[in-house]
């Protein structure tokens, strides 16, 4: 059983910083590189470049619950909820809708 998790490419769990600006700051935010691949595919289906797609969802938290806790953990648990409503049939195709904050990778 764990050969299938122990086989797994370092670069993979190969830590990358990427810099985006959220409110017009500027901050990076530190994944495996295996999330940003999955953080790409998301946004690659709403139409929206990583960059936007991460200040969008960024917006969104902080409109429901007033402050981002732990944006780095909350991105890991979207790739997560993604993948597991992607293996039920679900969401694959994006919900339809493009994003419409403002960001961009520096």
């Amino acid at each position: 059983m764990c050969r299938i998790y122990a086989g797994t490419d370092p670069r993979d769990y190969e830590p990358v910083t990427r810099s985006v600006r959220l409110h017009g700051a500027v901050t990076s935010i530190r994944l495996e590189a295996r999330f940003w691949a999955i953080l790409d595919r998301m946004a690659e289906l709403e139409g929206v470049s990583t960059p936007r797609f991460v200040a969008t969802l960024y917006d969104e938290v902080l409109e429901l619950n007033g402050e981002v806790r732990n944006f780095a953990s909350l991105l890991r648990v979207a790739c997560a909820t993604f993948l597991d409503r992607n293996s039920r049939g679900a969401g694959a195709e994006g919900t339809g809708r493009r994003v419409d904050a403002a960001a961009e990778m520096v």
